[in-house]
Order: C-alpha cells, then structure tokens, then sequence
C-alpha cells in the first residue's frame, strides 16, 4: 500500500534564503533518502527543462528498462488515487488544471515508446560473426611489429607517374554487342577451359630476369598488382589475408603462398552480417568466392572477339605456359615501375624507393579515333537481391544503374577498390564491368549476363571514394616498415576480426609445402558453376 498523505497550502513553509525545505517533517524523519534513478546526477538538485526529461527517457528506453522506484515508501499504486492528492492540489492551484491521478502521456514519449517498444537489450543482441584467420599462425612465430588501419588511413603520397619497363603476352578485341544486352535480352554465362595463371613474384621469370638487370639496379622491390592492390586498399578489407614478405640483402620480394585468398574474387565481403557459417551453403563466403571467380574467369573470355587478329607483343602466349597446346587465357603482361616519394634537396638523403611491378591487362577495344584503349574486365554478381539489400537487378539496372552500383559499393567495397587500384597500376584507359546474375538465386548452377557498364579508372576513384594519395601512402609506408626488418621471411596477416595487420618472423622454409589451392567445382557442358 502506497503512503498517502494530506498537505494543507498554510503548511508549506517559506524559506527567504535559498529553494527547498526548512525541516524534515517528522512523519519522514526515519526514511532514508533513495533517488529515484539508481543514477542520480549528483550536483543537479532540478531541471525543469523538457529536453531532459527527454534525453533520460530515452536512455530508459535504449536500455529496455522502465523507471522504478528506489524505495517502497514511494511506490504508487494506479488505483490507489489517495496518494496522489498532493500532486492534484498543486495542479489545481498552480496551474489552474482538474486535479488527475495519472498524469497525462505527452506525444513525445507516445513516438518513443512506439520507437523502442521492439528494442532489444544488450545481451540479447546477435553476436558478432567471429572469422578464421587466412593462415594458422604457429606458436614459434614472433611478432616483430603491427600496425593499425587507423594509421594507415592517415597516410598520403602523391600517386608516382609509371614507367613501361617490358611488355609480353597478347590480347583480344572487345565484342561490342555485349554492350547491348538488357535485363530483357539476357544472355547465358558460358565458362571457359583457359588456364589462367596466379604466379607469385618470386616464381616470376620475367621478374627474375629484370632483377639481374644493370638498369634497375635501384629497383628494392618486387610485387604484382594483386599483392600492391591488397596493400593499397587494405583499410577496406575484412577478411583475413596473408602476404609473405621476402627481404633478401636491401632488396624486398612481396610474395604469396601458393594457394592463397587473394588469388579468389571475393563476394559481400562488406555487407552487413551477410553469409552462412555452414561450409556447404552456396551462400558460405568461401563458396561465393570460388562462384565469384568462376564468373570473372568466364566472363573475361566470353566478350572477346577470338576470331580476330589479337595485339601481340613479347612472349604472344605470355611466360608462364608450360605446354604448347595447352589454352592460355590471352593476358597482356606489364612490367612497370614506380618511384615513391619526392626528389631530395640538395645534399638530403634519397630516401626515395623504386618498386617494379607486374600488371596485367585483358582486353582491348578501339576508340574514337581507331586508336587502341586497354581494358581491364570485371564482373559484378548478384547473389540474392532479398538478401543484397533489396536491389534487384533485373528491375534496376536499367532505370538506376548508379543505385545498383552503390549497392554493390557498399557490399564490396574492398573488391572495387582492389579493382580500381589494378587497372591504374596497368594504366589501362577502360575498365568494363559486367553484371552477372544467377538464373536462380537459390542454385549456382547456371548465370546470366544482364548488361555491361564502362569507367575510366581515375574518373571511378573519386565516385568510390577512393584516395589514391592515401592509398600510395599507405604502400609507401609498408615498404618502410618492411625494408627496416632484418634480413629474412616474414609474413604479412590481417586479423580475421580486428582492424590490424602484424608482421611473424617465419622459418625460411614456411609454406614450401603449401596447401594445393582448393580446385573450382567442376564446369558442366552449359557452362554453369
């Protein structure tokens, strides 16, 4: 029962020299003082202002709690309406109102009481997806340094001018009619028997040639797009990847295991909690990977015109074949070099450092003038509108193409990001997407091509917010970190679960017997995955 008590105007007494009571009427004298809120702000004796009471109110409500009262002596009863006559007498003498028991609810807290009726507490919020780590990380290895993303993205350097260094391989013409198809006109993705190579730096024999020559003895390191791409946009990544870094006298060897992720083409990598944990779900992140690169692969070599007269240059068949008839997927191999950093001052240091890289470029198609643009080729996949964001495809893509790329901006942002930094290492003139879809969103056994889109690299940065200035810092500042290490091998792991990359000191001869790298799933006679 709630205590009631009744309080006469004559007896509130006055008190001339400050707000508050004189005395403790003696009907109280043995309660001992409880806030209301088991958080009192001590120092704030009022606060008449709405804004507060609107801010605890949804500080209540986040927290799912209801405000409740420290002591019993103050409970109130609903249907008991003795207890509140003094709240009435004043309402009915100050602010001229009919006395109430319950005050009435504001629309304000009505709104938030709607807003957070569903809120959930804490605990019971769905827990973080925990992911494995690219590599196990064995108890021998020592850590010889990390450095956060946070870092990283403060890094900036102006993006260096390249430099064609030798040029080998050969590469088709684009088939113009497949800018032509529409969500109406789809077409069938048909796969390809082309054997498509991911050779490490150091397994390169045009690298190893160009290392031993005279004219680039200032080069100190070594890398291909894919592995300055992964650098470059690392801060975006959320997967865990391995790079293995090769520091042989002042020079620096940027490797990968055999085997390794970053030969896969990620898929939602970015979305929200996107994916099954279950390995045999067509949805797990290393099915959508090894889907993703199927329909790159595919892709690649369906829009090409093969009958025709390819652009050849050194080596045609490009320096990894190792069999005569055996299908090569035509790639045109850049060798080119970057110089990082700025021209010393007289009598400063040089601390400027040389970087040779291996670029790699698809197709190519004729411009304006008949003159030869080059062409990086990618394609885009939809997984499951339903479970993407809602954007489906085959309704948007005509009408809201910059929709369905934002989308995918911010489901991949890391994948397009990678992308972008590749073609501008390649220096090509175009990059031309393709958008792939399944033919059934619950089965991956066959895809359709619904249209195809053109940027040029540099005019796609900016719209993906990429910062080529930061992402030149961030490799020039790995390169710094990495040419600072001791002579030896060591491994490069972003943490599967946290913005961090740290470097291992790895025995010399870790990941000679690397894993085989898990084959695609067979290829029927339809070309479906």
């Amino acid at each position: 029962m709630a205590t009631s008590f009744t309080l006469h105007e004559d007896d509130i007494p006055y008190n001339p020299d400050g707000w508050g009571p004189t005395t403790v009427p003696s009907q109280y004298a043995d309660i001992p003082f409880a806030p209301y809120e088991k958080r009192a702000y001590i120092g704030r004796m009022a606060d008449w202002s709405a804004r507060a009471e609107q801010q605890r109110e949804q500080r209540l409500a986040r927290g799912g709690k209801v405000r409740e009262a420290a002591n019993e002596a103050f409970t109130a009863v609903v249907d008991d309406t003795e207890g509140f006559e003094l709240e009435a007498k004043f309402n009915a003498k100050f602010l001229g109102k009919k006395a109430l028991p319950i005050a009435p609810m504001s629309k304000w807290k009505k709104n938030q009481q709607a807003n957070y009726q569903g809120a959930s507490r804490w605990n019971d919020q769905t827990p973080v997806r925990t992911r494995d780590a690219s590599v196990d990380v064995r108890a021998e290895w020592v850590v010889k340094g990390q450095v956060a993303f946070p870092e990283l993205q403060k890094m900036n350097l102006d993006p260096p001018a390249g430099e064609d260094v030798y040029t080998c391989g050969q590469v088709h013409y684009y088939d113009k009619q497949f800018d032509r198809i529409t969500p109406k006109s789809e077409k069938a993705l048909v796969g390809t028997e082309a054997s498509f190579y991911k050779v490490s730096t150091s397994d390169d024999p045009v690298i190893a040639r160009l290392h031993g020559d005279p004219a680039n003895k200032d080069v100190r390191v070594y890398a291909t797009d894919a592995i300055l791409a992964v650098i470059m946009a690392a801060p975006r990544s959320s997967y865990s990847w391995d790079l293995v870094v090769n520091r042989v006298g002042d020079k620096l060897f940027l490797d990968k295991r055999r085997g390794s992720s970053i030969d896969f083409v990620t898929n939602m990598e970015t979305a929200n909690d996107f994916g099954d944990d279950d390995r045999d779900s067509i949805n797990n992140s290393g099915q959508l990977m090894r889907e993703a690169t199927y329909i790159n692969e595919a892709f690649s070599q369906q829009v090409l015109v093969k009958g025709d007269k390819p652009v050849a240059f050194n080596e045609p068949r490009g320096p990894f074949a190792q069999h005569p008839e055996e299908p090569v997927a035509p790639v045109c191999y850049r060798y080119r070099k970057f110089t990082l950093g700025k021209p010393p001052k007289e009598g400063d240091e040089d601390k400027r450092v040389s970087v040779l890289c291996r670029c790699e470029v698809d197709g190519v198609m004729k411009g304006m003038h008949d003159e030869d643009l080059f062409l990086r080729l990618y394609a885009l996949n939809e997984v499951d509108s339903k479970l993407a964001g809602g954007i489906d495809w085959r309704q948007k893509l005509d009408s809201q193409r910059g929709a369905v790329l934002a989308n995918e901006l911010k489901n991949n942002s890391n994948k397009l990001a990678k992308w972008t930094v590749q073609a501008l290492l390649s220096n090509a003139d175009l990059i031309k997407f393709g958008y792939v879809s399944r033919m059934n969103p619950k089965a991956t056994d066959s895809h359709v091509l619904l249209g195809t889109n053109v940027y040029k690299p540099r005019e796609l940065a900016p719209l993906i917010n990429l910062n080529m200035s930061n992402a030149w810092g961030i490799l020039k500042a790995i390169v710094d970190l990495c040419l600072g290490l001791e002579e030896g091998k060591y491994l490069m792991l972003k943490d599967p679960n946290k913005p961090v990359v740290r470097f291992y000191s790895v025995p010399t001869d870790a990941f000679d017997e690397a894993e085989e790298p898990e084959p695609l799933p067979d290829e029927d006679d339809d070309g479906g995955f």
